[in-house]
C-alpha cells in the first residue's frame, strides 16, 4: 500500500467506458446510471499518478425513464466507494442539466454519454460541471475473485442442499 496516492481521476479504462456505452444504448429510450469505481494507476502498470476508473456498478433498484434516472442510495454495497458517476442523456445532449448538478457533489468525477452512444459520444465533467479531460486506457483489469468459481463448484453447493 502507497502512503500518498493521488485522488485525482486520471483516464477511464477502454472496457469501463465500453461498458457504459452500451448500458447506456440498451436503455434507451430511458436513461442509464451507474457508479465508478477507480484503482490506482500505477496498480495497472501505467506510469500515471492518479486513479483509473476501472468498474461501473449496477445498483439494484435504480430506476429511469427518459428523462431521470435514480440510484436508490440505500442498495449501494456496504463498502462500495466510488469515484463518480454515469449516465446516459436519451436526446444526445452531452451537458448536465440542473438536475444532474444536484448529484454531481458526490464524486470526483462525472461522465455523460449520449445517444447513439458510439465511441465519441460521451464527456466528462467535474463536480462543479465543468468540463474536464479523461483519458480512454488499455489496461488487464485485475479479476475480480467473487466469480472465480467453477460449475464443480456450483454443482457442490447444490448438492449440499440436496
Amino acid at each position: 500500500m502507497r502512503l500518498f496516492r493521488s485522488s485525482e481521476v486520471v483516464a477511464i479504462a477502454e472496457d469501463a467506458l465500453s461498458f457504459a456505452l452500451s448500458a447506456s444504448e440498451d436503455a434507451h429510450p430511458n436513461e442509464y446510471m451507474g457508479l465508478l469505481r477507480g484503482e490506482d494507476a500505477r496498480d495497472l502498470g501505467l506510469d500515471l499518478e492518479g486513479t483509473v476508473v476501472t468498474d461501473v456498478l449496477v445498483i439494484p433498484g435504480t430506476t429511469s425513464s427518459p428523462v431521470s434516472a435514480t440510484v436508490r442510495s440505500e442498495m449501494v454495497p456496504t463498502g462500495a466507494s466510488s469515484v463518480g458517476s454515469v449516465h446516459s442523456h436519451p436526446n444526445g445532449v452531452l451537458s448536465p442539466s440542473d438536475q444532474d448538478l444536484q448529484t454531481f457533489g458526490r464524486g470526483k468525477v462525472h461522465i455523460i454519454v449520449g445517444a447513439p452512444y458510439g465511441r465519441h459520444d460521451w464527456k466528462a465533467f467535474d463536480r462543479e460541471g465543468d468540463p474536464r479531460d479523461l483519458d480512454v486506457v488499455d489496461v488487464d483489469l485485475p479479476e475480480d475473485a467473487f466469480f472465480d468459481f467453477t460449475q464443480a463448484d456450483i454443482d457442490a453447493e447444490l448438492g449440499d442442499r440436496r
